[in-house]
């Protein structure tokens, strides 16, 4: 056994639950496609997380499809449905994970006086009987039951252990303890876990997981607080996307417990290599921006450009450094890309950047890369990713932009001429606006009527210098419904009615896998 090894065989295993395909799409706006959520799974299973919650089938015929397709599509991870107590939501998680190499069903109920009373409008005992027939009706299914008392943190000490008794009593052989809203503290949440772990029976047979929300910017710190506390798995997700203020960031925690062994005497089976192409793969298929100072994966996470800070750098990397980029996938690349670069070396240049390509998602990329090589005198490594993750977002969309038309100027009142392929037929149409942007989404809108409201539009440069590309955002309102797009383009009125094109097709369904209207929300 090598010194690595014996040192790994010292410490305790921490499990690594995703939740991005469930709890990160119930972001408002973060639906993703079919497609996109069989990618994302495909990498958490490459990068060995243990399990993947794949969705709640229950909540629509869409969701159900995604869990199904990623149960036969994942290899070695836990594929995970979450469901909500009665035997509908099930006996429907059951279906769903059926086809996985392993599987498991999550289930729920909320046990804080405020969930018991305005949501539920149950009383103690009625949600005991709920919590023993929901463990008691999953097992029947699979051996393998997560059981969550939702809002835990804010749930009686008393009732929070009886629950979690009669959990494990039935079955149950993971006990999450969710911090639903995000209300806990780190010297709270460890007295939680340890507290259940002293005082309820059984306790030793089952893991202990947590689910830590961010809504106070404390969800890292919260989950690993859980884990010397006692826990031995962590619920999180890529990039932190989530309800509200998202969830515990993978990423976070992992190079957390990664970096800090000394503080925190656990490991976890993450390829940390990954986490850069898993942030970036999220990123675009979520169409959520990760803000520059983001930990890890963090444009700025890596950069110094303080001059102080520049030199101890260069002199040694750990002055200013407490991880290598290169282990969370951050590649140094000396290449130097332009209208003369060939197919190897864009390849090279994506392989550097996290992103793998099938032959014809690369040649279409790199045909995209040479157009833009032929309009911009520097390519970025930021230029490349904003092409490549532009490319994604418009995978598989039924309607796309052709050409745009925009007359706009002083004393001219603005006009925008629109065309779309809208599944292979072109439609032209002409509008005026108040501006250009509005104009040209007038058009567009003429073309796909809804009734959505324009949320945000956001404009930022993915480069430096005049003729750097535009990133587009526009996020779109309809209803209970909130969908978010992305475009790029060195033109931002093309890169605006790409963004804009991006969120009607998820609006109105005109993408392939497209995710439903309505989405149950929980844990």
């Amino acid at each position: 056994m090598s010194t690595k090894d014996e040192a790994t065989a010292e410490r305790d295993r921490v499990v690594i639950f995703d939740t991005t395909l469930r709890d990160g799409e119930q972001s408002p706006g973060a639906s993703m496609t079919l497609e996109e959520k069989l990618q994302i799974a495909e990498l958490l299973d490459e990068m060995n997380v243990d399990i993947i919650e794949a969705g709640f089938p229950i909540a629509s015929n869409g969701d159900f499809e995604a869990v199904s397709e990623i149960a036969k599509l994942v290899k070695t991870s836990v594929v995970c449905g979450l469901a909500r107590a009665n035997s509908a939501d099930i006996d429907r998680a059951a279906d769903a994970i059926k086809h996985a190499e392993q599987n498991r069903i999550h289930t729920f109920i909320g046990t804080s006086p405020l969930h018991r009373q305005y949501q539920l409008q149950l009383d103690e005992d009625a949600v005991h009987e709920r919590v023993v027939s929901s463990v008691t009706r999953a097992r029947n299914y699979t051996d393998n039951v997560e059981w969550s008392p939702m809002d835990a943190t804010r749930t009686e000490a008393d009732f929070l252990c009886r629950t979690v008794e009669a959990a494990i009593k039935c079955g149950a052989t993971t006990i999450n303890i969710p911090d639903t809203v995000g209300y806990t503290s780190p010297a709270e949440f460890e007295a939680l876990i340890k507290m259940l772990i002293e005082r309820v029976p059984g306790a030793d047979v089952v893991v202990f997981s947590t689910h830590c929300h961010n809504d106070l910017g404390l969800a890292v710190a919260n989950s690993l607080a859980g884990v010397v506390g006692g826990a031995r798995q962590i619920e999180c997700s890529i990039n932190g996307l989530g309800e509200r203020a998202g969830n515990a960031a993978l990423e976070e925690v992992v190079m957390a417990i990664r970096t800090r062994g000394d503080h925190f005497p656990y490991y976890t089976d993450v390829d940390t290599t990954m986490l850069m192409r898993a942030s970036k793969l999220v990123s675009a298929a979520s169409a959520f921006p990760v803000q520059y100072n983001k930990a890890i994966v963090g444009k700025n996470a890596f950069a110094h450009e303080s001059g102080i800070h520049q030199d101890g750098v260069l002199k040694n990397a750990e002055t200013y450094e407490i991880m290598r980029p290169e282990d969370v996938g951050v590649k140094s690349s000396s290449l130097v890309m332009g209208k003369h670069s060939g197919r190897h070396a864009f390849r090279e240049k994506l392989s550097a950047l996290g992103f793998e390509l099938g032959d014809n998602a690369f040649e279409d990329a790199f045909r995209r890369f040479k157009d833009l090589a032929d309009r911009k005198k520097h390519i970025f490594d930021e230029d490349i990713e904003a092409l490549v993750e532009d490319e994604m977002t418009q995978a598989g969309e039924a309607m796309r932009l052709v050409a745009l038309t925009v007359i706009a100027g002083t004393g001219t009142a603005p006009k925008a001429i629109v065309t779309l392929d809208i599944n292979g037929e072109h439609i032209t149409h002409e509008s005026t606006g108040d501006g250009p942007v509005d104009a040209m989404f007038t058009a567009i809108r003429s073309i796909a009527p809804h009734e959505a409201t324009l949320q945000l539009y956001q404009v930022g440069a993915v480069t430096q210098d005049s003729d750097a590309q535009a990133e587009v955002s526009v996020r779109l309102g309809q209803g209970d419904r909130i969908v978010t797009g992305r475009g790029a383009d060195t033109d931002t009125m093309i890169a605006s009615a790409k963004a804009y094109v991006s969120a009607v097709n998820k609006l109105v369904g005109g993408r392939v896998g497209s995710m439903p209207e309505t989405k149950l929300k929980a844990v």
